[in-house]
């Protein structure tokens, strides 16, 4: 008996492009007359080119294109990419939701998937009922969801409200409790997206554990995220997705080192993902154009050794004018994706004016931040951070690496040294010993 679970075969989805609709009759109108002239749609944002005579009803795009791999019995497989790789839309194919418009993918057991927030949960159901629900659409009797049904509410920790509708909940209470079932009810297939996010880092743990749980019973995991530590610590093999395309699907510790350099390789600039909110947000009104990490004899580094200084280099330019200016640097935690620490500088509070191009070098002194894998979160805006007028770049630039290298040569240094994100100075203003 093959232990092939999952195969597909030149896997492949096309998607068409184009806005469905703005909002009002007039807009739609507007945006017609523009590309049938060949002009950018004035109801775009600020400085984002829609390309009307390519972007017409007929421009299509290949979400996923060529994909051909197996994944054996047991397996706990990582699926790592940029967002718009095609992530998300592999384990719609693989689930069944939708359809590939070529190639083949052939599924061996029953699977269940968990990809939004919602998903196989009807909002009317009450938590109870849509848990049965569930397991009848997983071919599990009433009988034997029953059996499940008390592991299920104390894993979700929903039992006030079990017999509450789903709609209801809150997006985390939702979570816990599609997670519980997914995770419960015996898929011999389970399928999970970056939806766990919603929770907290307590339920992410628990999660992390119940999924390497259920691959010790011989079914199989796959787990898209952005939290690379996660993909670290449960997937010992992981698939990095770029276009649709396949770069490489093997051990892990390779494939986040190829994810990792091919962010290395991105050079930011006005235009990069400008075209996609879901890799760069913001109006437009002002953009990056370069940000590059350095240590203080201005080399490119992304490691560095704790206690090292770390500089951050910003260029940026302004498309319309601004009340003022502010940049703000956050570093996340590798594993729950919260903000660990950040700075934020005013960069001016006077009027700057369209076509203004500056640059800005923040710098990090002796920092202490203990060892571990940083993603980065850089924003720029008007001085009260609060405006549409902004551009963040999130998960463009590789995540900032902390060593304990940097410290070796302290002669204080001790590696019992209690962990934590910070590495804090201290000592000791009393010492009192009674005898």
């Amino acid at each position: 008996m093959s232990d092939i679970v999952i195969s597909t075969e030149n896997l492949s989805k096309q998607y068409r492009l184009g806005v469905i609709s703005h909002g009002t009759l007039t807009r739609d109108l507007q945006s017609w007359w523009a590309r049938a002239r060949g002009k950018d749609d004035p109801n775009s944002r600020i400085n984002i080119p829609t390309q009307g005579q390519a972007r017409g009803n007929n421009e299509r795009f290949w979400a996923l294109r060529d994909l051909s791999f197996e994944v054996e019995r047991g397996s706990k497989i990582g699926i790592i990419g940029r967002n718009g790789a095609g992530k998300s839309t592999l384990l719609k194919v693989l689930s069944r939701i939708t359809a590939p418009s070529s190639g083949k993918a052939k599924i061996k057991g029953r699977v269940a998937s968990l990809l939004e927030v919602g998903t196989g949960f009807h909002p009317e159901l009450t938590g109870r009922e849509n848990i049965y629900l569930n397991g009848a659409i997983l071919g599990m009797s009433k009988i034997e969801t029953k059996k499940k049904l008390d592991e299920i509410v104390s894993f979700a920790g929903v039992e006030k409200f079990l017999d509450t509708p789903v709609k209801r909940y809150s997006s985390g209470m939702y979570v816990r409790l599609a997670f519980a079932v997914a995770a419960h009810l015996e898929p011999e297939i389970l399928i999970i997206d970056e939806v766990l996010a919603v929770g907290d880092a307590e339920f992410q743990k628990k999660c992390l554990g119940k999924m390497d749980d259920v691959s010790k019973t011989g079914r199989t995991v796959l787990f898209v995220s952005h939290n690379m530590q996660a993909i670290r610590s449960l997937c010992p093999k992981s698939m990095l997705l770029n276009k649709g395309e396949i770069v490489t699907f093997t051990a892990t510790e390779e494939t986040l080192s190829a994810y990792n350099q091919s962010l290395r390789n991105i050079e930011i600039g006005a235009e990069t993902s400008i075209n996609n909110e879901q890799n760069r947000r913001g109006s437009g009104a002002v953009r990056f154009t370069s940000v590059e990490v350095k240590d203080v004899e201005s080399n490119r580094r992304f490691d560095f050794g704790m206690g090292e200084t770390i500089r951050f280099e910003m260029s940026y330019e302004t498309f319309k004018e601004m009340p003022g200016l502010a940049v703000y640097i956050g570093l996340r935690s590798g594993m729950t994706r919260e903000l660990v620490t950040s700075a934020q500088h005013v960069l001016s509070t006077k009027k700057i004016s369209a076509g203004t191009k500056g640059t800005v070098v923040v710098e990090f002194p002796d920092t202490y931040v203990r060892p571990g894998e940083y993603p980065l979160y850089i924003y720029i805006s008007d001085t009260d951070l609060k405006s549409y007028d902004f551009d963040v770049l999130d998960d463009l630039i590789s995540p900032l690496i902390i060593t304990s290298d940097g410290e070796l040569n302290h002669s204080n240094f001790n590696p019992k040294r209690p962990v934590g994100y910070f590495s804090l100075p201290s000592r000791i203003v009393l010492n009192e010993i009674l005898s």
